[in-house]
């Protein structure tokens, strides 16, 4: 699956979507062959190979392939060695110099299942709707790239969900909740959560909603079985105002479901 997503990548090289054509894809943050949960996001942020000033990460702050670190000046170049080191960096992600401001979060959602991404545990991992990096925020694409970012990765999910031994899948935010409803055949349970509303000061604050359903098939590929899907409107990072008491709520939420199901 990584030569097919170099391919790809090889040939987005200079289109105008804004992804990182230097940076290589990211197939998941974590082990997906040892995962029972995935949570799900949007696309690998910047982050995952820049640093602060936009230098690429170099050493032991690196924690994906690009390139340079293969030694290739083109992905076409890309060779089976290259393409071990690039599905070993990805399993070993949590073990090396994670992106732990955005992904401790998560974490604690799913840590009342017994799950984690972190040692000792390492039964959860992280996928992404899009297995590309953008040089920008998601919300700075416009509307164009976004629908072309998604129409070029639509299948990649479901090969992964297919092949894989996830039995739940974790939603967050709301565009990652319409982006599944929009390539899977997911029909939501839609509840409102008094608890995980979130305050402003001139209005009644923003409501929380939770999704339940399940999916049989992603990006037109079938699964051959049924993975329970959960999510949540609030994008835990970047949502205003998501407290710590709403964080707890949402894990509590996640973690009696899944009990449940599992």
């Amino acid at each position: 699956m990584i030569l097919n997503l170099v391919e790809r990548l090889d040939n987005l090289m200079h289109s105008n979507l804004e992804i990182i054509p230097w940076g290589s894809p990211v197939l998941s943050f974590g082990k997906i062959s040892s995962s029972t949960i995935a949570t799900l996001g949007l696309n690998p942020s910047n982050r995952e190979f820049v640093d602060n000033l936009g230098n690429e990460l170099t050493g032991t702050a690196r924690r994906f392939h690009t390139l340079s670190s293969l030694g290739i000046s083109k992905w076409s170049d890309i060779e089976p060695n290259h393409i071990d080191s690039i599905l070993e960096l990805c399993d070993n992600y949590f073990n090396r110099n994670p992106y732990d401001s955005w992904f401790k979060k998560m974490d604690y959602l799913i840590s009342g299942t017994t799950m984690s991404y972190y040692f000792p545990s390492e039964r959860a991992c992280h996928l992404d709707l899009i297995p590309f990096a953008t040089s920008c925020k998601w919300m700075d694409l416009t509307n164009e790239q976004k629908i072309k970012l998604l129409e070029i990765s639509g299948d990649i999910l479901g090969e992964l969900l297919k092949n894989s031994s996830i039995k739940v899948l974790i939603l967050n935010g709301k565009t990652v909740v319409d982006g599944i409803q929009k390539t899977s055949d997911v029909v939501y349970e839609r509840s409102f959560m008094s608890e995980w509303m979130l305050p402003r000061k001139n209005n009644k604050g923003v409501a929380g909603y939770s999704y339940k359903g399940i999916i049989t098939k992603v990006g037109g590929v079938i699964l051959n079985k049924e993975i329970l899907v959960l999510g949540f409107n609030h994008n835990i990072q970047s949502s205003y105002g998501v407290t710590t008491y709403v964080q707890t709520s949402i894990r509590n939420w996640i973690s009696k479901i899944v009990i449940e199901s599992l």
